[in-house]
């Protein structure tokens, strides 16, 4: 299965996406989640085109993973993880996750991972909960 991996990016005027390694797959919109759905929209119209304009991996299964800028990724999600929530699983501080979320810094390699890696683990974490 081929995974197409797709960069979200915040500019100015909202969010922009692309594959990083397939052309012709592009999407934007105001939110995050208006970028995913004209990604998906994109698709959707290439899988419409004939012979040689159709790429070649609509032929096959693929997947899509998403790979965000940091503040993309905690605007996205400020409605479902606090700062102080963040702060608690990352162990960096709220003012610095707010300077990341903003725009106004953007965070080192290594803090980047400790915000990846805490997510991670708390989707595992969450993924072995019964009710």
């Amino acid at each position: 299965m081929k995974t197409i991996k797709i960069i979200i990016e915040r500019n100015e005027d909202g969010f922009w996406g692309y594959a990083e390694n397939e052309k012709a797959i592009v999407g934007g919109g105001d939110t995050v989640q208006e970028c995913k759905q004209d990604i998906l929209d994109c698709i959707e119209t290439l899988k419409e085109l004939n012979g040689d304009n159709k790429p070649g991996f609509l032929d096959k299964e693929y997947e899509l993973l998403y790979k965000f800028d940091t503040a993309s990724l905690l605007n996205y999600y400020k409605g479902i993880f606090t700062n102080s929530a963040l702060e608690r699983i990352t162990g960096i501080n709220q003012k610095q996750i707010q300077h990341y979320a903003s725009g106004h810094r953007n965070p080192r390699l290594e803090q980047r991972l400790k915000i990846e890696n805490a997510l991670h683990n708390l989707g595992k974490e969450l993924l072995a909960v019964e009710l």
